[in-house]
Order: C-alpha cells, then structure tokens, then sequence
C-alpha cells in the first residue's frame, strides 16, 4: 500500500489527481507490490525513461533478435495461446530495430497528410451522427456519439465491415483489459477468447484482399509482406493493435474532453466563439485528463538512470497522467485552459513508442467538437457521470448530456 495512493478505491477513477500529487511529492520513486515496479510521477522523471533506448516495453528486449526470431519459427509457436502470441509479435511489445521495422511499416499511412483524405468522410459521419443525436435531445455522449466514430474511422482505415464495428469494440476491450493491474483470470479468458476472433476476421480480411486488392491499410500492408518485411504474426498482429488502439483511446479521450468542457464552461463558450482554438484544446484536453495514464518499462540491462543504479529487469510504471499536471512543467496545471502555450503533454507517450495514431485521434475530436459546438447553443449534463475503473484507462463509462440546437 502507498500512502494516499489507491487505484482500487471507487474515488479514484472519477478523481485521481490527488494521488498522483503524493506521488509527485515523495523523494523517492514508490515500489507498488501490486504492480511489481517502481511508480514514475513527475514529468521530467518519466520523459528521462521514456527517452532512454535501455529502457524497453518487452521483455523480449532481454532476448537477442535471432533468439525472438528463432522462438517465433519454433515449432510450438502457433501452439501457444493466441494472446502470448499476439504480445510477442506486436509492435507494441517489441522494441529496437524489429519495433523500428514494423512502425516504418505502417507509419506512412498515418501522417497528417495522408490522413487527411478521411477528413470529408469523418465529417459526413459526424454529422450523421449528430442528426440523430439532437433529434433525440438528451443523450449519454459515450454511447450515442463517442464510441461509434473511432471504430468506423480505424474500420475503414485498414478495411473491416462497417457492421462489425461495435462487435469489435467488446473484443477490443476484453483484450486490452488483459494488461490490467488487477488482470483476474475470467479477464485472461476474455482477452483469449477476444484476440481468437480478431485474429480469425483478420485472417479473413487478409484472404479477400489478396484475392480483391482494395485501397485500404490492408493491402498495403499485403504488398509489405509479400517484399518479405513483415511475417504473417506480424501482419494480423499489428492490425489487430491498430484496430485496439485505434480506438479505445480515442473514445475516452472524447468523454474526458465534454467533461471538461462542462466542467468549464468559460472554455466551451471561447471555443464555440472562436473555432480557431479547436486544436489547442484538443490537446488541453489530452493533457488535462490524459486517456492513457500508465504504462511500463523495464531496465534492458543494469543501468543508472534518476541517480540511482538499477538491475537488469527492474519494472517501471510511468504515470503519465501525473506527469501532464505536474507543476514543474505546467503553470496552474489543474486548471484547464485551451489556450496554453507552450504544451507539451505525455498524454501519446514519448520516445519510441510514442502513439502512432496521434494524428487520427486529433483528426476525429477536432471535426467532432467543431461540429457538436457549431450546431448547439448549449450542452448541459442531465445525470451524472461513470468513470472507468482502475489505473489502465481513464475515462466515462457513461455522460449522460442535453443538446440544444443553435
């Protein structure tokens, strides 16, 4: 147990600044026993580690590159469970030039440029949705607006049904609650369970597209392949994280964006008066309520790093959420504020595994907000707001909002 640090209270999820101050405060870096690692609080800590090439996400990093090779063409490795080889092969999980080749791979198709082109197709989308919504009048904007577009956007990115789109969105977070600190084993079933069926769609997709090219991620990723710079783990592996992270993220990070806005609506009404603003609060809001407060490293070899020696293997959580309101790097940083400049949020990570998918999570909530500020004189709450719970995503489960047409 941490002093005034407590993931498992109902507080926290709703309200989990003040941890992260008593983190912030302490001299020390914390060993959490749940989490197995030391606990990373202040900005300039986390950006030291994250920055640092001996520092990795996997545990593979301790393997030499022939040694991962030579375990992946082993025979039983398609024996394992479809979750362990999911971890093993995802650029998520790898790091050096194996996680350096595969996010080449992808990262062409993710630049502001070439996302560009989705921009009049997420509006037309957008405001589908909307028309719905202010039919409607009251909404829960998770539900109704929020988790639906994500999963379209990444969906038609890489090529999925259009139909398939909410069902992938519960397989998305039965797999991705595998990396929980409290993972329980009905949690480690679901996840399993979850990365077999994207794993059999994504083999399907992958069948149709090298029958019936199409102009999608996909077959792109098809011609990688058929050059000999991805192999087939690999293939469904990284669009299966695409399709995950794709996502997930980016719905929270919507929710935490309209609960700061109705927390402050001084901000909603300098926004809906000046659209130009819209991209500085897109990222005020990432870094006031970051979607994704923690992740891990681990040591790649004995090292000294924040004037300490640490072993081989020595886990660390990187709380980046206690890093975007750390007063060290930010003035007044509980205050949300769309007109802050510099900003320099960890809200996408840093180093070389920052989010691939920055650009496109930017792309749908600042087309989203302009849209939802543009067509509404007022946005007020009608009930009260369910947060997820734990330390691995922070978000509205539910937001319950009346629209007024303008």
């Amino acid at each position: 147990m941490i002093a005034g640090f407590d993931p498992a209270s109902p507080d926290f999820a709703g309200n989990p600044w003040a941890g992260y101050q008593a983190l912030r405060a302490r001299d020390d870096l914390p060993f959490w026993d749940d989490f197995g690692g030391y606990l990373v609080a202040r900005h300039d800590d986390i950006r030291q580690i994250a920055l640092d090439r001996r520092m990795v996400r996997g545990t593979q990093a301790f393997a030499s590159a022939d040694q991962r090779r030579a375990m992946q063409r082993a025979a039983n490795f398609h024996d394992m469970p479809f979750h362990e080889r999911f971890v093993q092969t995802s650029m998520l999980e790898i790091d050096g030039p194996d996680h350096d080749r595969l996010r080449k791979a992808v990262f062409p198709f993710f630049t502001k440029t070439r996302l560009e082109g989705l921009r009049g197709w997420v509006s037309d989308h957008v405001t589908a949705q909307l028309d719905r919504a202010l039919g409607a009048g009251r909404i829960d904007f998770i539900a109704d607006l929020a988790a639906d577009l994500p999963a379209q956007v990444i969906g038609r990115l890489i090529g999925t049904p259009p139909d398939m789109a909410r069902i992938m969105v519960g397989w998305s977070e039965d797999v991705v609650s595998y990396f929980d600190v409290d993972r329980t084993p009905a949690k480690k079933a679901r996840a399993e369970e979850a990365t077999r069926l994207f794993h059999d769609l994504l083999q399907d997709l992958c069948r149709a597209r090298r029958a019936k090219p199409q102009d999608d991620l996909t077959t792109a990723l098809l011609q990688v392949r058929a050059e000999g710079r991805l192999t087939e783990d690999e293939l469904i592996a990284t669009l299966m994280q695409l399709l995950h992270a794709g996502h997930g993220s980016t719905v929270d990070a919507m929710g935490n964006a309209m609960n700061a806005l109705l927390d402050h609506s001084d901000q909603m009404a300098l926004l809906r008066d000046d659209p130009t603003l819209m991209h500085g609060a897109v990222q005020e809001s990432f870094r006031y309520a970051a979607p994704l407060p923690f992740f891990h490293r681990y040591a790649a070899k004995d090292l000294t790093i924040l004037g300490r020696d640490w072993p081989q293997g020595t886990k660390f959580g990187l709380l980046y959420a206690s890093a975007n309101r750390d007063p060290a790097a930010f003035a007044n940083p509980d205050r949300f504020d769309i007109t802050r400049r510099p900003n320099v949020h960890l809200a996408f990570g840093q180093g070389a595994h920052v989010c691939l998918g920055n650009n496109l999570a930017r792309l749908n909530m600042e087309i989203l907000f302009g849209q939802l500020l543009t067509r509404t004189r007022q946005i007020g709450r009608c009930g009260p707001v369910r947060w997820k719970p734990g330390l691995q995503a922070h978000g509205p489960v539910a937001l319950p909002v009346t629209l007024i047409p303008a």
